[in-house]
């Protein structure tokens, strides 16, 4: 399976191009903005395709043409103002979306928000309310679409090492989950059909990856 990791240059995209790039049935596309980020994707042995999420559709398209699956994994950061979240987590998520389907590509795995409930952006604090806004309506998008989408919705991302183990369900107390076992919870729901179709919470937890996303 061809993976096209929109927003391979982030942290959790560059474990993920790293893990599918070890699978033995998996192989990354990585979307970067810029050429100057191909080296590291290109010494892993992946394709690159060098599109920015404030492109049109048909750019994405293009970089998706003969890929199996979509992930998304871009997101605007902390550090930016509420015109990048609208920009990147929204209308960039809607657009490969979009982009999925001119291009025919069915699969579709989304990395969300951990809670993006309408409860979620009520009390959320004001900086972060665009952000839980944005992912809301972008994970909505997806679920209106015949794409078989997965949602995933990690808790708090730290940059630890990965314990290699998780708690995965559709509702979880909250927590923390370093982004390399995001990563590899993006890997198992690619290489699990069951997961089609589901939406479920991440976080560090006792079970291992794989039976914990073989679970949701």
């Amino acid at each position: 399976m061809k993976v096209l990791v929109v927003g391979a240059n982030g942290q959790i995209g560059k474990h993920l191009v790293s893990f599918i790039q070890e699978s033995d049935s998996l192989d990354a596309r990585a979307m970067i903005r810029k050429q100057e980020q191909a080296s590291f994707f290109e010494n892993l042995g992946a394709e690159t395709a060098v599109v920015d999420l404030e492109d049109d559709i048909d750019a994405i398209a293009k970089a998706a043409e003969g890929v199996d699956a979509i992930v998304f994994t871009a997101g605007s950061g902390p550090h930016t103002g509420k015109d990048k979240t609208i920009m990147i987590d929204l209308d960039g998520a809607v657009k490969t979306i979009e982009a999925a389907k001119v291009a025919g590509v069915k699969r579709f795995v989304m990395v969300s928000s951990f809670d993006t409930t309408r409860e979620a952006i009520q009390s959320a604090p004001e900086s972060f309310a665009p952000y839980v806004a944005a992912k809301h309506y972008a994970d909505e998008w997806l679920k209106r679409t015949d794409l078989d989408y997965t949602i995933v919705q990690p808790g708090a991302l730290t940059n630890d090492e990965g314990k290699g183990q998780v708690q995965a369900a559709p509702r979880v107390d909250r927590g923390e989950v370093p982004r390399e076992d995001v990563a590899r919870v993006i890997v198992a729901a690619l290489e699990n059909e069951k997961t089609i179709g589901k939406q479920f919470q991440v976080v560090t937890g006792n079970t291992p990856i794989k039976e914990a996303v073989a679970s949701v």
